[in-house]
């Protein structure tokens, strides 16, 4: 499996490299993007004990100078105090504005790690060097950047497009199944709302839960339909002023679950499969979808061992004024993407509170309604 594909924007296009087992080539994949010779490397511990050495001995191999800082894993850091440590880092090895900065982790180390590219310096050069499903084939394309405020996720941010995003996916034989999991939470959203051939794909697989259970051809496909479709709606819309809005599908109720729960609880992918069991039902209220459609979304989600159930002591209410601080609401109005058919959803601001008040408790424990 090798593949490169290409993000196209008008003035800040870059590619995707996909190659298993090319990590120790990093280097060499930077050289010819005409970077300075600093990289500040952002990863947290795990993940920098596993690969760091890797990519500090290749991009040294290639000229590079390459210092390391290391953050907490975990949402609940995702923070702007972890950016000030960030800056602190850059101001203590001397990084300058023809520097990189490199992000070598999942969506946190992604997020945060652009969010301190783009206002360092007013921008140096970022490069995504994703080590999670969920990073791989959504977090660290598109450059959405941000940290979380206490009120609300990804409040704070920047949209700020990367150099370069470079997969191995070898390295996903460290990912713990949970964290793979998740990811495919965002898999599975990519063929609700753009591609309904990756959904039947994922129907007739047989097991998701592990990266281990998936044969190598399932995996390019995920790896590549996912990382296509993600470059597509960003080619399309690159800050998100109409069509790219879809791709926040099950993030609008997932993001308030997760908020609300402190960010310990739940992880993104097990919010946006929640999110996404959620919209199937407000779908229905709302006569766009039928209840077939949602079964089908609904089994793929358990099939990959998540949840699909609002966790039973939140209060709706509660819930739905979280909805409010959520960076879609316009007007007032928290705008949803809700699902048509597989492979193709709207965009609605047609959700009212009494609607939700009728949805949330019924989707959570029991499950959501069949």
């Amino acid at each position: 499996m090798a593949a490169v594909l290409s993000v196209n924007l008008p003035e800040t296009a870059y590619d995707i490299a996909i190659a298993p087992g090319s990590l120790g080539d990093i280097g060499a994949a930077l050289k010819p993007l005409g970077l300075g010779q600093k990289v500040l490397m952002i990863s947290n511990r795990v993940v920098e004990k596993y690969y760091g050495e890797t990519v500090r001995r290749s991009l040294n191999a290639a000229g590079f100078s390459v210092a390391t800082h290391l953050i907490p894993a975990g949402e609940r850091y995702k923070t702007l105090n972890s950016i000030q440590k960030i800056y602190d880092a850059a101001l203590e090895h001397r990084l300058e504005r023809s520097s990189t900065f490199l992000a070598l982790g999942g969506g946190v180390v992604g997020d945060m790690t652009g969010f301190a590219a783009a206002t360092w310096l007013r921008g140096v050069n970022f490069v995504q060097v994703p080590t999670t499903l969920l990073a791989m084939v959504d977090a660290s394309v598109g450059g959405k950047t941000g940290v979380n405020h206490p009120q609300g996720k990804n409040l704070i941010g920047a949209f700020y497009q990367p150099k370069l995003v470079y997969i191995d996916p070898d390295v996903l034989k460290t990912l713990p199944p949970r964290e793979f999991r998740a990811g495919m939470a965002e898999v599975i959203k990519y063929g609700v709302i753009w591609d309904r051939d990756l959904f039947a794909q994922l129907e007739a697989a047989g097991p998701l839960q592990s990266v281990h259970q998936l044969p190598l051809a399932l995996l390019e496909t995920i790896l590549v339909r996912s990382c296509q479709a993600k470059a597509d709606v960003v080619g399309k819309d690159e800050r998100e002023s109409g069509l790219r809005a879809i791709l926040n599908y099950g993030h609008t109720l997932g993001h308030a679950v997760e908020s609300l729960t402190g960010y310990k609880l739940v992880n993104h992918g097990e919010g946006v499969a929640i999110g996404m069991a959620a919209a199937g039902q407000l779908a229905i209220a709302l006569d766009l979808w039928d209840t077939a459609a949602a079964k089908r979304q609904d089994a793929l989600i358990t099939k990959t061992g998540l949840p699909t159930k609002i966790p039973a002591f939140l209060d709706p209410l509660e819930m739905i004024a979280t909805l409010q601080l959520d960076k879609k609401v316009a007007a007032g109005k928290v705008r949803f993407i809700l699902p048509t058919e597989i492979g193709k959803v709207v965009i609605t601001d047609q959700v009212t509170p009494q609607i939700l008040q009728k949805v949330i408790p019924a989707c959570q424990d029991p499950p959501c309604p069949p």
